[in-house]
């Protein structure tokens, strides 16, 4: 128990440390247009209130003039603040009730003057209305301190009537605002979930799509090419070795694939578990395109430091780079230029115009330049002279951010 209480004692003063010390952030300008004529009407009354304070302390109290005057701008500025500062306004309002009382009259019904009577009143409406329950019941309680301390009896009980009831009133305009901002958040919270149950729903089924579909014909193209020296005979050993590499590539698709189905599955974006490609394997890489008949040629350097962001994002870049030269310029020699640098990787990649090159209607470019964008960084793509010519540059303070 010994251990609970001073927890609890902290909890039960932390409004009144926020009512006293906290410092505190203006509140948003009213923005309704009413108010662009409203302020300066209101402005103007305070002033003319001020001055009527003033008057009236002269009339009834025996002070100089400069603590008169001071007096009867204490009793209309907490008033002028509390509209973007609230909790600012009821310490100023709070302060002026110990300062109004000085020297005061005997004839006076009420220690303080009657503007900075309704001044606090609307003061601690305003307060009460922004601040939560606890705060607003700390600002009461001592707010009706000095009602008992400087006010005569009758008056005393009245006042302290009144400071409740509108500081109540105001609470109950408090938490009613509260619970409306409370049900709109809720309710966009349940739009932002179905709409990404929907989308997960939508990823699931392209997933069951490619499942059912590509893998499925993946599969069987991977098993007929291993099959094939078996089903046919006198097979020579080149179309042997093009039948293996075949059934090679359909499964490393398929890998690839159960990769990317697991991603489409993942309802909270998880990164998939097997590991990723990266410029480690662009050898790899290169042999299977060689296998495949296209004539490539590799020149790397400086890879070493290369982030794993950026590698995986280059070794994408460079596989649909020559996927799209097999693709569109069949029989043109490939090269690959890849350059670490100490901030940036930059990739060339150059294939041969054949003259016999097939037009492009797929993505396979807008993702390339999607990849480097994520990253911050630039892709172009297109002829030079002879050659086709992908260019990118990938710098490494991009993969720090993700």
């Amino acid at each position: 128990m010994e251990t609970i209480r001073p927890a609890t004692r902290r909890n039960a003063t932390g409004p009144l440390r926020r009512l006293l010390l906290t410092a505190e952030w203006p509140r948003p300008a009213p923005r309704r247009r009413i108010w662009v004529y409203a302020a300066p009407v209101a402005l103007l009354a305070l002033v003319g209130l001020g001055v009527a304070a003033g008057e009236y302390l002269m009339d009834n109290r025996v002070l100089p003039l400069i603590v008169i005057w001071i007096l009867a701008v204490g009793s209309v500025l907490p008033v002028a603040v509390c509209v973007r500062w609230p909790v600012l306004a009821w310490r100023l309002g709070f302060l002026m009730q110990f300062l109004g009382v000085i020297n005061v009259g005997p004839k006076e019904a009420w220690p303080w003057n009657a503007v900075q009577i309704f001044g606090f009143l609307v003061i601690l409406g305003r307060f009460a209305v922004t601040q939560d329950s606890a705060v607003t019941t700390w600002a009461t309680l001592l707010s009706l301190a000095p009602v008992f301390l400087f006010a005569k009896g009758a008056n005393a009980g009245g006042a302290a009537v009144l400071l409740v009831a509108i500081a109540a009133l105001g609470n109950i305009f408090y938490r009613r605002r509260h619970t409306r901002e409370l049900v709109a958040e809720q309710e966009e919270l349940t739009e932002l979930e179905r709409a990404k149950r929907a989308v997960l729903e939508e990823r699931a089924q392209i997933a069951r799509e490619m499942h059912d579909v590509v893998a499925h014909h993946m599969s069987m193209i991977a098993v007929r090419a291993e099959t094939a020296p078996f089903r046919v005979t006198d097979l020579p050993e080149s179309a042997r070795e093009e039948l293996a590499g075949i059934a090679t590539a359909a499964r490393d698709a398929l890998t690839d694939m159960r990769r990317l189905l697991g991603v489409l599955r993942a309802e909270n974006g998880e990164a998939p578990t097997a590991p990723q490609p990266g410029l480690a394997d662009l050898d790899g890489l290169v042999a299977t395109a060689q296998t495949a008949g296209v004539d490539v040629t590799l020149t790397a350097g400086g890879l070493g430091a290369v982030p794993e962001t950026v590698g995986l994002a280059a070794y994408r870049i460079l596989q649909e780079a020559l996927a799209n030269a097999a693709r569109h310029a069949p029989g043109g020699s490939v090269t690959i230029d890849a350059r670490g640098l100490s901030d940036r990787l930059e990739l060339e990649v150059r294939n041969r115009r054949t003259g016999a090159e097939t037009p492009g209607g797929g993505h396979g470019l807008i993702g390339m330049r999607e990849r480097a964008a994520l990253l911050g960084g630039t892709l172009t793509a297109g002829p030079d002279r002879f050659d086709f010519v992908v260019r990118a540059t990938l710098p490494f303070g991009g993969a720090d951010k993700e």
